[in-house]
């Protein structure tokens, strides 16, 4: 007889259902996993039959064969040795209980504890799709699946634990979800950083519509403490933005443990070390990268010029597109990767270039090395491009506090919210991110704004991205003004942003 249990498996950020068949036949005793299993699920045939040994169960002395399907799929970790668990019970007759409407998922140890393991939000969501009414996997993982409604999600602490429920013994209760957000009053706030009023107002800009920013300045003059006060003034997160994003963690084994949902956006910071492949995603077993793990959030690259060349550059198509596709002999894994690069640089190795005060000790050559690091077509994907001058000490030593993270916020928002009744009949949800057809709809200049780009277009020769880049930056700039029109003072502040890189290369 054969008998059937449902689980799931996951490719790249989406789940697919697996089912878990076994049967027992007359022939010499073995245990047969076919169903195109890699080497961490074909080692649960030792993990199970030891789990079930030593939790007191028999383990069939016949022929047990095991199969996964889909078999042409692959099946990958050791998340099904639960749902064999489940299914070699089942051929035994010691769980003659109905479930036709459960599914299993969970790793054993070879005492019977269920351990953790990746993925388990992506794969609940595909579960409801499927109509299970009850989903039993790892107690650690109970409450990143309960976040969705409509489905009862079991926290499963070992085998024993699971055998009680089903024979009415002891019954487990179903996980409550737990979010957890970052305080606001725990995020770093702009009121600490002292003078910077330019660069301040171009993090403002930046916030209200999605831009990209290049920070160039000195050592010690605040860049980085500029960037990591971003997330406190970015709009709050969406529901889908959240499940999208607590997604990705669970997937690359990073949500906390116990946490439900990711409430907070992400703020990346990898040091300039990383290989292209952290970056992008990857590996032998294909994980999210850097840039799917700040998606709807924000990616820091401080020291820009320090990272590899082809690390930079594996940036570009992930900007571009939003998404980043790593493709492997097992098939192509497509990961979401809408964030916000904020870069930090100095403008020479010593990093006192053209600084008003301290002398430079680096030669031309050097400098024009240094700042070539950066290719041209990754330099102009940044929609700002903002000095980060020394702090005077009159600044310094004021001793009122600044602009507060909430103030600046609080007109993000007002922004954000004009565009998302822009953009209501599209996917779209701010001016970075505009299509080529909405940007011919909606980015319309007055006739004075357009013959003031005509005139710096011609004289400073912009490329056609950073032409429709000014455009967006300066239809943020409008509904930051709260103006219907792009104008002349909308498109003069925008320009601003895009002539930085000409001042350092140039001179360079």
């Amino acid at each position: 007889m054969v008998v059937k249990c449902k689980s799931f498996g996951l490719f790249g950020i989406e789940s697919f259902p697996v089912e878990v068949e076994a049967s027992i036949s007359r022939g010499m005793a073995a245990f047969e996993l076919v169903g195109l299993p890699d080497t961490a699920v074909k080692e649960s045939r030792d993990r199970v039959r030891d789990a079930l040994r030593n939790s007191g169960f028999e383990f069939p002395a016949s022929r047990l064969t095991v199969n996964l399907a889909p078999a042409d799929t692959k099946k990958e970790g050791a998340m099904y040795d639960l749902p064999i668990f489940v299914s070699i019970m089942r051929a035994t007759g010691a769980l003659t209980e109905n479930l036709d409407d459960c599914a299993f998922l969970g790793e054993l140890g070879l005492s019977g504890e269920v351990r953790p393991v990746n993925g388990v939000l992506p794969m609940t969501i595909e579960a409801k799709k499927n109509k299970v009414k009850r989903f039993f996997v790892p107690a650690a993982n109970a409450c990143e699946g309960a976040v969705i409604d409509g489905i009862e999600v079991y926290p499963v602490s070992s085998v024993n634990e699971l055998y009680d429920h089903f024979k009415g013994r002891e019954l487990i209760s179903p996980a409550e979800p737990r979010i957890v957000e970052q305080s606001k009053s725990d995020l770093p706030d702009f009121a600490q950083v002292k003078g910077q009023y330019e660069a301040k107002r171009a993090l403002e800009i930046a916030a209200a519509g999605g831009h990209n920013v290049l920070l160039i300045g000195p050592p010690g003059s605040g860049k980085s403490m500029l960037a990591k006060r971003m997330t406190g003034i970015l709009p709050d997160m969406t529901m889908d933005e959240k499940i999208e994003t607590t997604k990705i963690h669970s997937i690359a084994g990073m949500l906390p443990e116990g946490v439900s949902l990711i409430g907070t956006r992400p703020f990346r910071s990898p040091h300039h070390t990383v290989s292209h492949i952290s970056i992008s995603g990857g590996g032998t077993t294909v994980k999210p990268g850097e840039v799917s793990l700040a998606n709807n959030g924000v990616l820091f690259l401080d020291e820009l010029p320090e990272f590899g060349r082809k690390t930079m550059e594996v940036l570009r198509q992930p900007i571009e597109d939003g998404t980043v596709t790593v493709s492997r002999v097992s098939g192509k894994y497509t990961y979401p990767c809408n964030f916000m690069l904020i870069a930090a640089m100095n403008p020479c190795p010593c990093g006192y270039f053209t600084h008003p005060t301290r002398k430079c000790i680096c030669n031309q050559n050097q400098v024009r090395r240094y700042l070539n690091r950066i290719s041209g077509p990754l330099l102009d994907r940044f929609d700002i491009q903002i000095e980060v001058p020394p702090v005077d000490y009159d600044d310094l030593s004021k001793k009122f506090r600044s602009e507060s993270s909430s103030e600046i916020k609080k007109r993000v928002d007002a922004a954000r919210k004009i565009q998302i009744e822009r953009y209501k009949n599209s996917k779209t949800n701010c001016n970075a991110r505009v299509s080529d057809k909405e940007f011919e709809e909606y980015f319309q200049l007055t006739k004075q704004a357009s013959e003031l780009l005509k005139s710096v277009f011609e004289k400073m020769d912009f490329s056609a991205r950073g032409y429709s880049r000014i455009i967006k930056v300066a239809r943020t700039i409008a509904d930051l003004a709260g103006s219907e029109d792009i104008d002349v003072e909308h498109i003069a502040e925008a320009v601003q942003y895009r002539s930085l890189d000409r001042k350092y290369w140039q001179r360079a």
